[in-house]
């Protein structure tokens, strides 16, 4: 069975600080303790599940290792082997297998690679315009020496004697008939005499490759670029399984992205924004000139359609939304502050702010209210 991605067990996000990491699995340990479920093995499972987790995304190294390759980056069973007859798809294939559904509950007899996953990150510029990145990966790929057969160069596999071929043997208990994998072949229908040296007998090899990706313009985090075939190289020339690159766009300066759409806040100075006028915003091709009308308020947005991201499926453009935050001005002198209290003066009854009065108005009627 597959493991579940652990943040999504934690219930918290990829680039979760440790703090709520911990917060979010004592909260999940003190509903499934098994002091507290009396028993019970489904909650029981979901303790240790909780506990895997918690003790993954909390170990530094532990978690670069599974955010970069997943399961398989903290897998304690990758290293060793079993003599000649070590089985790579227990100690370096299993990389990344169990994420997508394949690793070990899969059938005996030569089989699909398994698929891979590469998590990449990228800047939010590199994202809209697109980019073609180098990725290095390892993998198991199909051995030069013997192609894949797992024979001595020169020589075959040959037919099970045991199973004479099936991979299955049938044992009767009495009246029923229960079918085994064979124990001379494990299930593969072949045995090999005289092993392939470089790949110990299994037609495979470790090895990390460098792959090109041409990553399109306007992905996103979440995306997914498939590269078929590049996966982990299949058993005895069975055929290869695929890559997933996965993409993860890093926090911008800036901007932030909702789909298609960019949003940024601008600081507007009080008498810009009283009386109207010209600023210069960014945006992701350079800056650009934005109109501000008169009596513009705090939080207002402004709307510069097409300078958003081009959506990588429609083609279609999203906007930038500006949001002007009003400055109130600091550090005054002596002569600016008669000159500010001077204007505050001039301003007289609330007209000028009616905001502010009737926000005062409704608070004399509360207490109004209150005193009837």
């Amino acid at each position: 069975m597959s493991k579940r991605d652990y943040y999504e067990v934690l219930g918290v996000e990829r680039g979760a600080e440790e703090r709520t990491i911990k917060k979010a699995y004592k909260k999940l340990a003190m509903k499934y303790h098994p002091d507290r479920t009396q028993g019970d093995k489904g909650m029981e499972e979901k303790f240790k599940e909780a506990q895997e987790a918690h003790e993954i995304l909390t170990d530094s190294r532990k978690r670069a290792a599974y955010d970069q390759y997943g399961h398989a980056g903290v897998d304690p069973n990758r290293g060793g082997g079993h003599g000649q007859g070590a089985d790579f798809g227990d100690i370096f294939g299993d990389v990344f297998g169990d994420i997508f559904g394949g690793g070990r509950g899969r059938q005996s007899r030569a089989r699909q690679g398994s698929d891979l996953r590469y998590n990449l990150e990228m800047s939010l510029e590199e994202a809209v315009r697109g980019k073609d990145v180098e990725i290095r990966v390892p993998t198991l790929v199909e051995c030069d020496i013997c192609h894949g057969s797992g024979a001595k160069k020169g020589s075959s596999p040959t037919t099970c004697p045991t199973c004479k071929g099936n991979g299955q043997v049938q044992m009767r208990q009495g009246f029923f008939a229960v079918q085994q994998t064979c124990p001379t072949c494990s299930g593969k229908g072949k045995i090999i005499s005289d092993p392939c040296t470089p790949c110990r007998g299994q037609g495979r090899v470790e090895k990390t490759k460098t792959l090109s990706v041409k990553v399109p313009a306007g992905v996103d985090t979440g995306d997914r670029i498939r590269l078929t075939g590049e996966g982990e190289a299949g058993e005895s020339g069975a055929p290869a399984g695929d890559l997933y690159v996965q993409v993860n766009i890093r926090e911008h300066e800036i901007f932030a992205r909702d789909g298609n759409n960019l949003y940024c806040e601008v600081p507007l100075g009080f008498a810009t924004a009283a009386l109207g006028g010209e600023i210069e915003v960014p945006t992701l091709d350079g800056k650009v000139k934005l109109k501000i009308s008169q009596e513009t308020q705090t939080g207002k947005m402004f709307r510069l359609r097409g300078k958003g991201v081009k959506s990588v499926r429609s083609g279609s453009i999203g906007d930038l939304m500006c949001k002007v935050v009003i400055e109130t001005p600091v550090n005054l002198s002596t002569k600016q502050r008669e000159m500010l209290e001077e204007f505050d003066a001039s301003l007289g009854g609330g007209k000028h702010r009616p905001k502010e009065q009737g926000f005062f108005d409704g608070v004399k009627k509360f207490f109004d209210d209150l005193t009837k």
